[in-house]
């Protein structure tokens, strides 16, 4: 006998197979929970101001234009010269009144970090490229707000389309922490549904999911307040360090047929494109577009004296399960193997949706 030929892998081979393994390994079709929420109390803050924007090439503001050079004399009288007034700067054409903010981030920040400003020419400046910001401080919307940070830097003029407009990169400079906070006082962490997603059975849903991952053998922890919120009361041997608990929720997977976002077709009229989202159906109609006939009403194969024998050669049948009715998908398939363009695709979905015939909400960009 022959022996058997033994074939080894080539290293690309094997790492071919590694990668397959590991991407087999991992619940790829299933969505994380932390891609379907957001948590009450850990969201994005906002900062504002109003500064001047100096050392402009003769394209900001005049000085006609008072609200600007008021607060540059004030700035100019407070630092170099107590006499100066804004009558004595009329000449200045290098300074521009800008309108200031700045957005923190949902993870929070710590005094000395560094975000992004942006700033917008409130009065009819031409540019504010090449120009710098003045510091200036930094406070929560609210009247009588304290200063968060303060802000300062060259501008940058990101659109040339838009000249009195710029970002100062890390231009702001936190004077104070700005924390999240997860867990309420009460020792509850709210989830909030992305807007997408949001509706009653995904709400029952994951709080189900995190009763099972979190507490499957004790007492629920999760309820749905409402299609939108999932309230969790959070252990008290959890409260002091909840890091774990919550990053345990948050990496749990939900099966995507569990969300539960209601059906929806978007239609981009210009580009003709249609997106299908959920198990969209059809209830029983008969569509004539254009000498075309589609049904999803079988047509009758015994005539009858109420029912006289119907000519089947110029119809489409889009009822697969025979239950009077079909599915979005299957009428779409359909169009494809009739070679229906786009155009009036769109038109015979429309019509459908106006005769309360699409069950599902209709969306047009």
């Amino acid at each position: 006998m022959t022996p058997r030929t033994m074939k080894t892998r080539s290293p690309l081979a094997a790492l071919a197979a590694l990668l397959a393994a590991l991407l087999t390994a991992t619940p790829a079709l299933a969505v994380q929970v932390q891609d379907l929420v957001r948590i009450k109390g850990a969201e994005t803050n906002k900062l504002v101001g109003m500064g001047l924007v100096v050392g402009l090439p003769g394209t900001g503001d005049g000085g006609k234009f008072l609200p600007a050079m008021r607060p540059l004399a004030n700035a100019v009288s407070r630092l170099v010269d107590g006499s100066v007034i804004a009558n004595d700067l009329r000449d200045a054409k290098n300074v521009a009144l800008v309108a200031i903010t700045c957005t923190l981030p949902a993870t929070g920040v710590r005094e000395g970090d560094h975000v992004d400003v942006y700033v917008s020419s409130i009065g009819p400046a031409k540019s504010l490229s090449g120009g710098r910001l003045f510091l200036v401080p930094l406070t929560g919307p609210l009247p009588n707000s304290p200063a968060y940070a303060f802000a300062e830097g060259a501008v940058v003029v990101e659109s040339p389309t838009s000249p009195t407009t710029g970002v100062v990169r890390g231009g702001a400079q936190l004077t104070r922490d700005v924390m999240s906070q997860a867990i309420d006082p009460s020792g509850k962490l709210t989830l909030v549904l992305n807007d997408s997603v949001a509706s009653w059975p995904m709400a029952s849903n994951l709080a189900a999911l995190i009763n099972g991952v979190i507490a499957p053998d004790g007492p629920n922890i999760a309820r749905a307040i409402d299609a939108k919120n999932v309230v969790i009361q959070v252990p008290d041997y959890e409260r002091t360090d909840p890091a774990a608990f919550i990053s345990n929720i948050l990496i749990a997977y939900v099966d995507p047929s569990q969300i539960g976002d209601g059906a929806k077709v978007v239609i981009n009229e210009r580009t003709g494109t249609i997106i299908v989202s959920g198990d969209v159906q059809i209830s029983p109609v008969i569509i004539s577009h254009r000498g075309l006939t589609i049904t999803t009403i079988t047509p009758p194969v015994e005539p009858s004296i109420n029912s006289p024998q119907l000519r089947t050669d110029n119809f489409v049948t889009v009822d697969p399960e025979k239950r009077g009715g079909a599915k979005l998908a299957d009428l779409l398939q359909a169009f494809n193997q009739l070679k229906v363009d786009s155009a009036d695709r769109i038109s015979i979905l429309k019509e459908i949706h106006r005769s309360g015939k699409l069950h599902a909400q209709l969306v047009l960009e």
